[in-house]
């Protein structure tokens, strides 16, 4: 496994022995994995399906989670340890905790959002998410519908005040969104080319600087990804960002320069860390769950341990 232009030797990303392994298969289109370290799982979507999926790696058993879930996408863990996810059906936020899920929020200025797609929580507990239109113009990824407010936006809801207001407008169709170690930069990439046939449309991932005021500058573009889209993405403890990138995963530095390109054997949707160290990253690509160690974690498990 070698590292496309790549500039670290292997045994930085990723151990010199380090094999990708299939662990999950089964579903239809896989997408917003997350890690629940309090049950040692691996819980994802499944969009078109219309459920939710876990896995055991201990045991490399898979189970259904639940079904009916309204299309859910991406999803991250609250400080609490709950699991804040987007749901393209409700074009909502929502929040399952112990079983029960509750919508968090699901509009702007009377307007209902798009179809969120994926999420974060920064560390003062506002909770950052993007809303393209992909759940209202794919039947089978959500319900037909109407761009209520009229654009595609990244989102910040304060859950103390419940203030939502839009954080970045110069993106055409926000998708996967991360922040940088120290929260002051914002990774956000634009999926527009998704649905069109005519080669026209934005494949890159963008960064911005983030304000105090819970407010970003205007973005600039980080990386453009040449085969395929940034679906989603994780950044690490040192910054590395790592991406879908087609039937591939990318590592790209702090810089923008491309480290590292891991081929998958499906097109893969989005990527998290987990595991008993947090080391293992596993891939939501299409059908399946991959599997693949490494020498990082993510940089939000690290902003939690301190």
């Amino acid at each position: 496994m070698n590292g496309n232009d790549a500039t670290m030797p292997n045994g930085t990303l990723v151990p010199v022995d380090a094999a990708l392994t299939r662990v999950a298969t089964g579903a239809t289109w896989s997408e917003g994995p997350v890690w629940l370290p309090d049950l040692a799982l691996l819980r994802w979507s499944d969009i078109p399906g219309d459920r939710i999926l876990e896995l055991d790696p201990a045991t490399g058993r898979s189970r259904v989670h639940r079904t009916g879930v309204e299309f859910t996408n991406g999803r991250t863990l609250d400080r609490d340890g709950s699991v804040i996810q987007c749901s393209h059906g409700r074009r909502a936020v929502e929040r399952e905790f112990d079983g029960a899920v509750s919508v968090l929020v699901d509009r702007w200025e009377g307007g209902r959002f798009n179809s969120p797609n994926d999420v974060v929580v920064a560390s003062d507990g506002a909770i950052w998410f993007t809303d393209p239109p992909y759940g209202i113009l794919q039947p089978d990824e959500g319900h037909p519908g109407e761009r209520e407010y009229g654009a595609s936006y990244v989102f910040r809801f304060d859950r103390v005040t419940g203030d939502v207001r839009p954080v970045v407008l110069d993106v055409e169709e926000p998708n996967g969104l991360a922040f940088s170690p120290d929260e002051r930069l914002l990774y956000v990439s634009d999926t527009s080319a998704a649905m069109r046939t005519d080669g026209s449309g934005n494949h890159h991932i963008t960064v911005r600087d983030v304000r105090l005021a819970g407010t970003c500058s205007d973005g600039r573009i980080f990386a453009v990804i040449e085969d395929g889209l940034s679906d989603g993405f994780r950044v690490d403890e040192s910054g590395r960002l790592w991406t879908s990138a087609g039937a591939a995963v990318q590592v790209y530095a702090p810089t923008g320069e491309l480290l590292l390109t891991v081929p998958v054997p499906e097109r893969v949707g989005n990527l998290c860390f987990g595991g008993p160290d947090g080391t293992d990253l596993f891939i939501a690509a299409s059908t399946s769950i991959y599997h693949l160690s490494t020498l990082t974690r993510d940089a939000v498990a690290v902003r939690s341990a301190a």
